[in-house]
């Protein structure tokens, strides 16, 4: 359900108009099949997957209202929304909100006047998202001489999807070692539907295209390419950069870029997308790990499609964050007010369960979620001692600039890191 409400803002002497955008999700269970071959209990939203994305013009403010249909909590986070003072509209379930109860609802207010680009949102609580209860959230720029850069916009969102409800999963890793488990093999979604039946992004000759790369994954890694064209990135999650040429993106879970792409000025050729389903902490198998998929680019329906030689990864110009540069051309912060080094230590958790913390401790949900008792135990709320010891908790300065240094020794598996309510600068990296 979707609805507009119109505001009049004066800004600089004009006048914008602002849309305060209502959605509303009744979020619930529905048995559906969306790789082509298994059948279970996802999650969904007004009884339908996937859930259509949602787009909001920047300066709108967003009221997404989640009605909770199911059997346990749930929670909806805007990832890489920073939340300016409205924290406890994070959605992020045990650290700022206890969730939605079932049969209750609640309306997260989201506004985007200080943010543009390519978001997601997504349940924050337990399994609920990787069952299905994500979309796309794209904000739509003000700024004439960025829309100027492009002719059209084009949506790809990337979704793993396992075999069966994540529950069940979770269940069988308390009983289980996963010391001989058979790894989970998920599908890949592409818009929403069976990788295998993707449908086509129709290219006109010259126009330019911005394709906006979302990675709604919860584990794999997502390689897109599109061979016998230059990709321009010019946004690496929600952060625009200046242009800068790529062949080709590689995507952990939330990631997101926007790319413009020019197309070809012939209608010659047809051309196929390749995306690469793959991951460093599953041992490789044939036709599972890595997966590959094509999305076709069509110039003309009867048109045959370009094939072009096998190339190796490291051949490949893949877009590097650490070399783009922002367009708004901030500079370094300094100096540094504090700085912070923390390990990812390996851990053992009862049954042999693996796991990773930044501390001594692995992480676990907390019965009062920290930011109440941020904001209920007074001047103690600035003694990490207040809050569980498997918080890790750090306590920062308002306006500070803090340096945090991630280290990563005991674990082979690469992952990305982002922080809710916060944008950092890149810089330093490496062995």
């Amino acid at each position: 359900m979707l609805a507009y409400t119109l505001l009049i803002l004066l800004a600089g002497g004009l006048q914008v108009l602002a849309a305060r955008v209502k959605v509303t999700w009744d979020v619930g269970y529905l048995n559906i099949s969306r790789d082509g071959s298994t059948t279970w209990r996802a999650i969904g939203a007004n009884g339908q997957l996937p859930i259509p994305p949602v787009y909001v013009t920047q300066g709108d403010i967003l009221e997404l209202t989640a009605i909770n249909h199911l059997d346990k909590p749930v929670s909806l986070h805007a990832h890489g929304l920073f939340q300016r003072n409205s924290a406890y509209y994070d959605g992020a379930g045990f650290t700022t909100e206890c969730g939605i109860p079932p049969g209750s609802q609640f309306t997260y207010i989201i506004e985007t006047r200080d943010q543009s680009g390519t978001y997601w949102v997504h349940s924050h609580y337990g399994t609920e998202g990787i069952d299905g209860l994500r979309t796309a959230l794209v904000i739509l720029d003000q700024d004439a001489s960025l829309l100027d850069e492009y002719d059209e916009d084009v949506l790809l969102a990337l979704e793993d999807w396992g075999q069966e409800p994540n529950d069940n999963l979770l269940e069988r890793l308390k009983t289980l070692s996963l010391v001989g488990m058979p790894p989970n093999h998920p599908s890949v979604l592409i818009n929403g539907i069976n990788a295998n039946l993707s449908q086509p992004i129709r290219f006109t000759p010259g126009r330019r295209y911005r394709l906006r790369v979302i990675s709604m994954s919860f584990t794999y890694w997502f390689k897109v390419r599109l061979p016998g064209h230059t990709m321009q990135v010019i946004e690496a999650d929600g952060i625009y950069s200046q242009p800068s040429a790529a062949d080709g993106l590689d995507l952990g879970p939330g990631q997101r870029y926007s790319v413009i792409i020019t197309a070809q000025e012939s209608l010659e050729f047809n051309y196929a997308l390749n995306v690469t389903f793959h991951s460093n902490f599953i041992a490789r198998m044939q036709g599972l790990t890595p997966r590959y998929h094509q999305v076709p680019i069509v110039y003309r329906d009867d048109a045959p499609t370009k094939t072009f030689p096998l190339i190796e990864d490291h051949e490949v110009k893949w877009a590097d964050e650490l070399f783009m540069e922002p367009r708004d051309k901030q500079i370094l912060l300094e100096p540094v007010d504090q700085h912070i080094v923390r390990n990812v230590k390996a851990l053992t958790r009862e049954l042999g369960i693996p796991s990773y913390a930044f501390g001594d401790y692995a992480y676990d949900p907390v019965p009062v979620p920290p930011l109440f008792t941020a904001l209920t135990t007074g001047d103690m709320a600035l003694s990490p001692s207040v809050y569980a010891p498997q918080l890790n908790a750090i306590i920062l300065q308002h306006n500070h600039v803090v340096e945090l240094e991630l280290r990563n020794p005991d674990s082979l598996i690469v992952h990305t890191y982002h922080s809710h309510g916060h944008a950092f600068q890149v810089v330093e990296s490496g062995p």
